[in-house]
């Protein structure tokens, strides 16, 4: 999420995600691994703010389809790793809550899950667009929202 027009925040997510993580989830230091965005697949539930994310203004996705964050540090309260964005990659540090492991009744398989959150600074990835507005502020806040909620099946 975002802050916009200074009086709310607009939520949106990324449809097209790769997931590939690596380790013990017993012990949270082993896990290693790649999350993989399709910057095009960005949907905020409205068409024409989409579109512009999409565009050079923002994400610019067809010069730079993919937003990945790889991770290189664990532990019980966060995940480190490096995030790259428009080319630009930046060591990023957030919150984690590994939630443990449940069975689930659709596959049969052990499942781990973890929630992950934070904020990124989105001009020092390149994404500066914003608009000075008529009663003060701008559009756009500078900082951005993030929450992961995670899923994975574990193999024994």
């Amino acid at each position: 999420s975002i802050q916009h027009l200074v009086i709310s925040n607009v939520k949106g997510r990324f449809n097209d995600f790769d997931a590939d993580i690596t380790g013990d989830f017993h012990d949270l230091s082993s896990l290693k691994g790649t999350f993989t965005v399709q910057a095009n697949s960005i949907d905020t539930k409205v068409e024409d703010r989409d579109n512009h994310l999409k565009s050079a203004d923002f994400l610019d996705a067809e010069n730079y389809p993919e937003i990945k964050f790889e991770i290189t540090k664990v532990d019980d309260k966060s995940v480190t790793g490096n995030l790259t964005m428009k080319d630009k990659t930046h060591e990023e540090t957030f919150d984690s809550d590994y939630k443990g492991t449940s069975l689930n009744p659709l596959n049969g398989k052990n499942t781990a899950g973890l929630v992950i959150t934070g904020e990124l600074d989105r001009e020092k990835y390149g994404v500066t667009f914003n608009q000075p507005l008529e009663t003060g502020g701008f559009l756009l806040g500078k900082t951005l929202n993030v929450e992961f909620d995670l899923e994975f099946p574990i193999e024994e």
